[in-house]
C-alpha cells in the first residue's frame, strides 16, 4: 500500500472485516468537516496495522510450513483450553471464561 495514496476504498477494503468496513464507512460519513481528517487518519492507522499483521501472520505461517521455529515466546494453552470445553460441555460455567 506504499505505493498508493489511502483513499476510503483502500481503508475499507483492507480492514478485512465487514463488521469493522461498516464501522469505519458509518464514522467517515457522520463526521463533521472538521473531524473528517482525523477519523481518516484514525482509520488509516488501523487499516496498517491490519495489513501489518496479515503480513506478519503470513510469515510465520510460512515459516511454520518450512518447520523453521517460530520466534517469540509461545505458551501451550491446549489442556486449559480443552478443561474449560469439558466444563461448558458439562454445564459448569465456573472458571470457563
Amino acid at each position: 500500500m506504499a505505493d498508493k495514496p489511502w483513499t476510503i476504498e483502500t481503508i475499507r477494503d483492507a480492514l478485512g472485516s465487514t463488521t469493522l468496513a461498516s464501522r469505519f464507512i458509518g464514522e467517515i460519513n457522520k463526521a463533521p468537516a472538521h473531524e473528517v481528517l482525523a477519523v481518516f487518519a484514525k482509520w488509516q492507522g488501523v487499516a496498517e496495522r491490519t495489513l501489518a499483521a496479515a503480513e506478519r501472520a503470513r510469515q510465520l505461517a510460512e515459516a511454520d510450513d518450512r518447520g523453521e521455529e517460530l520466534p517469540g515466546q509461545w505458551v501451550d494453552r491446549t489442556d486449559a483450553v480443552l478443561a474449560a470445553a469439558d466444563r461448558i460441555r458439562s454445564g459448569s460455567r465456573r472458571g470457563a471464561a
